[in-house]
Formats: structure tokens, C-alpha cells, sequence
């Protein structure tokens, strides 16, 4: 049979029997080793597959796609825990989430996060590499995936395989050790070259080339700051006894997930306090600066930062960034010729710094309104006059950067970044990305209170993601706070608004691949479907409705 290439539209005999790595290695002999995967009519596929047919149009994706730089990180991680198991006589390790530019992964036992074993581990990992050993993808019963991981030890995986839905499960097996990956990994080790160890105790950074790096090893950069707050949500997660999704689908099912629910919240409310007491306690701070990607539940926080300002005996005043953009046509210019109203160069900062000192010092302003319909600043509200007992609230992309407000004195100011830093995890080896946790947000929010489908959503995402690489993550390590927004048990809300709205994009489209990477990840989620017990102050509300707050 025959199937055509995308690049070019070259057409090329098949046999029925070979698998796309086979095809794959007769079309790119000599750079073969550069291709992940594949995608056929539009549909993402492991190079060890076997499905398609005649006149099918296939195309070999590398670490610069998206699905691509998955794999490698997948197949990349898989080499990592094979290498430590054979160092450490079958002890097993965790990664627990994205940090420091690379990956962040314990040990049960913390003295063995040293410099003697990295070396060690590293070499390890260079020899499986090298060896170019086989990873056999392998579709297992239940049952017999049940017997391999409990003589392995995997207790994570067993709690999902108890909710698993299907007859079967795709298990990952190489030299003898058998895991699963949530999606595809390469054929065989030799496909992995860039990665790095890193000390980070009590832990290890596995680092991997990245996107904003050109896909070369990032450069390394300790963050500190964001470390403590995952480390506190790994507490949390202590607290709620839920690290993993099994955990969760399990107090789920015994509707122990009422009480689980308050005590987040709980843990939420409390953090907010402690930050406004914290702002509270310093007499000259005046100014509070909040940022966050999109989805981090800036609004929601910013109000109830406000309420627990008041509650101490402040006064609070709201300022929109937004208000403050240059009229439309001296906004400055992307790349590409077209507006960049993400750029910091959009915001006309002198006037926003004179505001802000002018507040301050108990001058009255009339701050702007910006009207976006005619691409223009309006003066139309009244002028407004701040006490000795009022704090300026300032939520907006920017908030970190110190060029923002480069007038105002640093006593005066007190930043706070914001995201949702996921504490919850697949099983031990397979983290959930808090810009999925994101997304999922933004997909509900947009469908339920903008009128936007998925597509519609998706085309803005890639944008989205880009400008808070440019003007946020950069910044994180300025803040006198971070808040992490995510709420544990969140995904099993969010599942039953996201999975309608993902289903509605069509097979042609080219958000397909991610149509389907969404979908099996929520499937590892039971839905929580009584909602009575979420607050209406909940941040999970700015995006599923039913919130006490304005937007």
C-alpha cells in the first residue's frame, strides 16, 4: 500500500506489516534518531505503531512539536528511573514537579541526593543511551498489569488500575522493568542525547532541553521561592492524604470528598490571611502587586486579599493595569508587525508611576478608563483621594517586574505571584503540568462566561504560554509572596465541565492531537458531581460559575 508524506506529498510504497519507526529509518537513514513520533491524518501515533492504511498522510514530528518534546521528556524521565533503580538496587524515585528549569524527583531516603551519586546515576543513564536499548510497548489485561506492578511495588499504579476503565493498558518495558507513561515514548533509548543531574537537596533536577532554550539545555536557575510553595503543597497533600490520583478517585468514590474539599479551602483562606497579615504588619508597604499566568485565579485572589486587608483594619483601592495602555496606535510591535499588548512597552509608565506616588502622598488623581471598542484612554470616573489606612490592590502580568512601578520606593511595595502549582500527580513517574491544570481552567471559563468554544481557546493558548515565558516566569523570584491556587481535588469538578467542551473539536482540525491528550488525561479522574460543598469565594468558581465575587 501506499501513504503520503505531509512534507512535500511525496507518496511511498508500504508494507502492511511495518511499524512507522521501520518506514521512518528507510526514509531518513542517516537523522533518523531526530523523530519522536508521527502524526496520521491528524492523529498522534508512537513510532512503534502499526495503524494506518493505505493513502493515510504521515507526518515525522521532532522535539520542536509540542507532542514531540513530550515524548522525549516521557522516554527521557523512563531512562532516569530505570538508571536509579539499577544504582540503587530497585529503589524507586519520584518526580514530583517542574522546577529549576528541569524536572524536580526525590528519594524516599534524602542522603542518597549527592554529588557522588549523580555522577553515578548520569553514567548510568549515558550507558542505556549509548546501548540504544529497546523500550517494547506492550498491551496488557488488567489482571496481568495488576501482577507485574505488585511485584514491582507499585502501589500508585495499582490505585489507578482499580478506576481504569478499559480492558487493557499500554505498559512501557525496558531491561526487565515494566511502567506506564501518560503517552507515547520513542522506540528505543538511542533517541535521547541532551539532559543533565543536578543537585537541588534534599533532591535531584533532572534537566531536558526546552522550548525557550531552543530546544538546547536551558540555563540553570535555582528557584528557591517556588521550591518552598511546592514543598508546601506536598505538606497539604500530607494533610489531605492525596498525592496521587488514585488517592483521590478513592475518597471520591467513598464520599469521604466533602471534608476534603473544606479542609483546602481551609488551607487556602488561611494562606490569604497569612500573606495580609504579613502586608498588615509593615506600616510603610502601600502598594500590592499581583501576577500570575493566565488561569491562576488572580481576580478571585485579589478580592479576597482585599477582605482580609479590611478585616486587619485597611482600606483597600483596586487599579486595573488595563487602564493604563497607550491609545491603540502607539502601541509597540511584536515580531511579526502586529500589536503587542503583552509588552510592558504598552503600559504608558510614567503616568502610572505619577498616579501611584500622587496616591501615596494623599494627592487626588483621576485615574483613566480605558475604552477598548475605541482603542483609547477616557477620563470619566471621578477623581479619587487615598488615606494613611488605604492599600493600592494591582493585579496584572507585570506586577513583578520592577520597571512597572521604578518610581516607587521598594518600602513601599509588596509583590506576590500567583499559579496553580498542582501538588497532585498521576502516579509517581507522571507529574501533571500546572499548564494543564491551566488550560483546563481557561477552557471552562471561556465557554462558560466568554461564549468561546475550545477551538477558540486553543488558537489564543500558544500566545498565552509565550507571553508568560517572556513576562512573567522570568519575575517569579521578585515576589515577597507566592500563592499557589491550585486546589487538589479541582480536576474532578473540572472534569465534567472541560470533557463536553474539549469533545466539540472536529478530527480535521489541527487541535485535534490535543483534543485527544486532554481526554485521556481527564479519564484518569472520576467526577465529583455535588458541587455544595465548594464555596462561593472559591477560586475553582471564577471559572465554573456560581461565584459571590464580581468580574
Amino acid at each position: 500500500m501506499k501513504i503520503r508524506l505531509k512534507a512535500g506529498g511525496q507518496a511511498i510504497e508500504v508494507q502492511e506489516n511495518e511499524t512507522l519507526y521501520q518506514i521512518l529509518m528507510r526514509i531518513h537513514k542517516n537523522d533518523y534518531f531526530k523523530y519522536l513520533g508521527a502524526m496520521v491524518n491528524n492523529k498522534l501515533k508512537g513510532l512503534c505503531s502499526r495503524d494506518f492504511k493505505d493513502g493515510d498522510t504521515v507526518e515525522f514530528i521532532d522535539i520542536t512539536n509540542p507532542d514531540g518534546h513530550r515524548i522525549y521528556v516521557r522516554t527521557l524521565s523512563f531512562i532516569y528511573v530505570k538508571a536509579c533503580k539499577d544504582i540503587f538496587n530497585d529503589m524507586d524515585v519520584t518526580i514530583n514537579y517542574s522546577l529549576n528549569k528541569g524536572l524536580y524527583t526525590e528519594f524516599e531516603y534524602k542522603h542518597l541526593a549527592a554529588k557522588k551519586h549523580i555522577d553515578a546515576i548520569k553514567e548510568r543513564m549515558r550507558e542505556i543511551i549509548d546501548a540504544k536499548k529497546p523500550i517494547n510497548t506492550n498491551f496488557l489485561s488488567i489482571e496481568k498489569a495488576k501482577e507485574i506492578f505488585s511485584a514491582q511495588g507499585m502501589t500508585d499504579k495499582l490505585e489507578i488500575l482499580r478506576y481504569w476503565t478499559k480492558d487493557y493498558i499500554r505498559v512501557y518495558e525496558l531491561d526487565g522493568y515494566y511502567d506506564t507513561f501518560y503517552g507515547y515514548l520513542a522506540p528505543n533509548t538511542g533517541f535521547i542525547d541532551k539532559f543533565d543531574l543536578r543537585l537541588f537537596y534534599p533532591g535531584i533536577i533532572l534537566n531536558y532541553p526546552t522550548r525557550e532554550s531552543n530546544f538546547e539545555l536551558p540555563e540553570y536557575i535555582e528557584q528557591k521561592k517556588l521550591s518552598k510553595v511546592f514543598m508546601e503543597a506536598e505538606e497539604w497533600g500530607e494533610i489531605m492524604d492525596v498525592a496521587h490520583v488514585g488517592a483521590l478517585n478513592k475518597k471520591i468514590e467513598d464520599k469521604s470528598i466533602s471534608d476534603m474539599i473544606r479542609i483546602n479551602e481551609a488551607l487556602h483562606e488561611k494562606k490569604i490571611a497569612y500573606i495580609a497579615d504579613e502586608i498588615t504588619k509593615d506600616k510603610n508597604i502601600k502598594i500590592v502587586l499581583i501576577a500570575g499566568p493566565s488561569s491562576s485565579g488572580k481576580t478571585t485572589f485579589a478580592q479576597r486579599l482585599s477582605i482580609q486587608l479590611r478585616v486587619n483594619g485597611k482600606k483597600t483601592h483596586a487599579i486595573s493595569l488595563d487602564d493604563y495602555f497607550f491609545d491603540r496606535h502607539l502601541t509597540p510591535r511584536d515580531e511579526k508587525g502586529d500589536p503587542d499588548f503583552e509588552s510592558i512597552k504598552a503600559l504608558d509608565l510614567e503616568l502610572f508611576n505619577e498616579h501611584l506616588l500622587d496616591l501615596i502622598a494623599g494627592r487626588e488623581v483621576q485615574i483613566p478608563v480605558f475604552n477598548f471598542k475605541k482603542g483609547i484612554r477616557e477620563y470619566t470616573r471621578e477623581p479619587v483621594r487615598l488615606t494613611d489606612e488605604h492599600i493600592i490592590v494591582i493585579e496584572g502580568i507585570h506586577g513583578l517586574n520592577e520597571e512597572l512601578t521604578k518610581n516607587i520606593p521598594q518600602a513601599n511595595k509588596f509583590k506576590i505571584y500567583i499559579s496553580a502549582l498542582t501538588q497532585l500527580n498521576i502516579d509517581r513517574h507522571n507529574r501533571i503540568a500546572t499548564s494543564d491544570l491551566r488550560l483546563l481552567r481557561r477552557l471552562v471559563r471561556d465557554y462558560t462566561h466568554r461564549g468561546n468554544n475550545a477551538t477558540k481557546t486553543m488558537e489564543l493558548w500558544d500566545n498565552v504560554v509565550k507571553g508568560a515565558e517572556r513576562y512573567i516566569f522570568p519575575y517569579q523570584e521578585n515576589a515577597d509572596a507566592i500563592f499557589n491556587s491550585a486546589l487538589v481535588y479541582e480536576l474532578g469538578v473540572l472534569k465534567k465541565y472541560a470533557e463536553p467542551i474539549i469533545k466539540e473539536i472536529d478530527e480535521d482540525s489541527i487541535y485535534y492531537p490535543e483534543r485527544q491528550r486532554l481526554l485521556k488525561f481527564l479519564s484518569y479522574f472520576l467526577p465529583i458531581e455535588d458541587e455544595s460543598e465548594i464555596p462561593k469565594t472559591s477560586i475553582l468558581r471564577e471559572f465554573i460559575g456560581g461565584s459571590s465575587f464580581e468580574y
